[in-house]
C-alpha cells in the first residue's frame, strides 16, 4: 500500500467518503503544517504548494513544472525524484534478434519482406520517388532502414522505453472488459463529423501495419533525454505526409477518465452526447506514439518545432488516430506534435 503521508499539497479527491471528512480534517491540517516549510529543490520557492511533490525516498520537494522532464499531474502511487529514481540506471533491451522478435510478436519468416504483395511493392516504390502528383496529397508509407542491424537497434530502443515504463507493446486499439466496448467506437457519433479515410490512404495504412508485423520498422529511435524524458528521433530522412504511427492504447469512455492523472491520453471520439466520448489510454498497452513529445503552446517558438500532426479518421466506420509528418523531417530531428490540436485543455506551458 502506498505511503499515507502526503507527497503533495494537491487538493483531495473530488468526492471523499462523507464519514471520513471529519476524521481526516485534522490529519490534513497536521500534514500541511509538517510540510509548510518545504521548498522546491530546483527554484527554491515554496509557492504553488498544490504543484509541489515530495520524494518518497528523500522527502525533498520539487515543483511539477521544475522537473525535467516536466510532470503535468501528480503521479499515482509512490514517486521518486531524479536523484532517487532508477531512470539514471536505465537498462537497455538486449540487442538479440530472437528476444526482439518475441517482444514485438513479429512474424517469424526469413522471407518476410517478400510476403508483401507485388501491388504493395509497386505503390511503395512509386511513393518514395521524387515526383508526386499535386492533384490530391496522398499519405505515404514509412520507408524502413535497409540495414537489418540498425532496424534491430531501432526496435530495441522502443522495447527499452516500453519496459522502463511498464508498458506492453500493442500496435492496435485495445478493448478491455470494464472499459468502452468496440461497439462504442462509431465515427458517426463524432459531434462535427469525421474525415473518412480514402481508399488509397487506407491501403497505405494497412501496408504500414503489415510491414511492422513482418519486421520492417519505421526509421525511428527512442532516446532518453534528462530534460524531456523518453523522446523520438528520426533515424533517416522522413518525407512530408509519411505515416509515422497510429496512436493506440486501451479505449475508454472520457467520463471514466476525467479525474485520471495520465499524461498521455488522446481524444478518440468527441460525441454530441458527452457520455459517449472516447479516449485512448496508452499507459498499459501502446507503441512508439506514447513517446513522441508535444510542443509548448505558450512560447513563440513552440509551433516551429512541430513536424508531426495528429489526424483523426473514419476507417471502416471506426475512429482511428494517425500521427503524420507535417513537413520533411531531417535525420536526427526530434518529433513533436501539438497536444492541443483538437482542444486547449492540455497544460503545455512548462514543456521544454
Amino acid at each position: 500500500m502506498p505511503s499515507l503521508r502526503r507527497r503533495t499539497l494537491a487538493p483531495e479527491p473530488v468526492s471523499p467518503m462523507p464519514e471520513s471528512r471529519k476524521r481526516s480534517k485534522s490529519m490534513q491540517e497536521e500534514e500541511e503544517e509538517d510540510y509548510s516549510d518545504v521548498c522546491c529543490e530546483k527554484c527554491g520557492s515554496g509557492e504553488r504548494p498544490s504543484e509541489l511533490l515530495l520524494c518518497d525516498e528523500c522527502d525533498r520537494g520539487f515543483h511539477l513544472f521544475c522537473l525535467r522532464p516536466v510532470l503535468v499531474a501528480v503521479p499515482k502511487g509512490r514517486w521518486f525524484c531524479p536523484s532517487c529514481s532508477n531512470h539514471k540506471n536505465l537498462t537497455n533491451f538486449p540487442l538479440v534478434q530472437t528476444k526482439i522478435v518475441d517482444f514485438f510478436r513479429i512474424q517469424r519468416s526469413s522471407q518476410s519482406a517478400e510476403k508483401l504483395s507485388p501491388d504493395c511493392r509497386k505503390r511503395r516504390k512509386r511513393n518514395s520517388g521524387l515526383v508526386m502528383a499535386k492533384k490530391r496529397r496522398k499519405l505515404l508509407p514509412f520507408n524502413p532502414t535497409e540495414d537489418p542491424v540498425r532496424r534491430l537497434e531501432q526496435m530495441a530502443s522502443l522495447a527499452t522505453a516500453l519496459t522502463a515504463t511498464g508498458t506492453e507493446f500493442s500496435n492496435e486499439l485495445t478493448y478491455v472488459a470494464g472499459m468502452a466496448p468496440r461497439s462504442a467506437n462509431r465515427a458517426v457519433l463524432e459531434r462535427e463529423g469525421m474525415q473518412v479515410i480514402s481508399k488509397d490512404d487506407a491501403e497505405t495504412l494497412n501496408l504500414c501495419k503489415n510491414m511492422m508485423e513482418q519486421g520492417e520498422w519505421p526509421p525511428l529511435m527512442v532516446v532518453f533525454d534528462p530534460r524531456e524524458g523518453f523522446t523520438v528521433e528520426a533515424d533517416r530522412f522522413i518525407r512530408d505526409l509519411t505515416i509515422i504511427t497510429e496512436y493506440v492504447g486501451d479505449v475508454d469512455y472520457l467520463k471514466n477518465r476525467e479525474n485520471d492523472d495520465g499524461d498521455s491520453m488522446m481524444t478518440l471520439l468527441t460525441a454530441a452526447n458527452p457520455s459517449k466520448s472516447l479516449v485512448i489510454c496508452p499507459d498499459k498497452r501502446s507503441n512508439i506514439a506514447r513517446f513522441i513529445n508535444g510542443i509548448n503552446n505558450h512560447i513563440p517558438g513552440g509551433k516551429k518545432k512541430q513536424n508531426v500532426k495528429c489526424v483523426r479518421f473514419d476507417v471502416n466506420g471506426e475512429c482511428r488516430v494517425l500521427l503524420i509528418a507535417s513537413r520533411d523531417i531531417r535525420k536526427g530531428e526530434r518529433l513533436y506534435y501539438d497536444y492541443n490540436g483538437y482542444e486547449n485543455e492540455y497544460p503545455t506551458e512548462h514543456f521544454v
